[in-house]
């Protein structure tokens, strides 16, 4: 089974929204973290542009992505220049540090 790293990053706002949206949808492991940056949107009242945002990141078996992808989506969209993006990545492997062995994706 191949497996894939799904990253998004998104509007603070709504992160709560898509953690519930991602809970429901079956989704037991993901990690969040504060992020910095400009891109579509900038924080014109700020010297540097930046903008705080949530990174979410999610490793899932193939089977599942297009509809975690879909959750982050339509939870996520405003319609408003700096909504996100969301990238989907291949994983080679994945090995768990309280065991040092191999994840079979079967365990995601």
């Amino acid at each position: 089974m191949e497996l894939r790293k799904i990253v998004a990053v998104i509007r603070r706002l709504e992160l709560e929204k898509v953690e519930d949206q991602l809970r429901k949808s079956g989704v037991t492991g993901i990690s969040v973290s504060p992020v910095k940056g400009s891109g579509e949107y900038a924080n014109l009242y700020k010297p540097d542009l930046m903008v705080t945002n949530a990174k979410i990141e999610i490793f899932a078996e193939q089977s599942r992505v297009d509809e975690i992808v879909t959750t982050i989506l339509e939870t996520a969209h405003s319609g408003v220049a700096g909504d996100g993006i969301v990238a989907v990545l291949p994983v080679e492997k994945l090995y768990r540090i309280r065991t040092k062995a191999e994840i079979d994706t079967h365990e995601l």
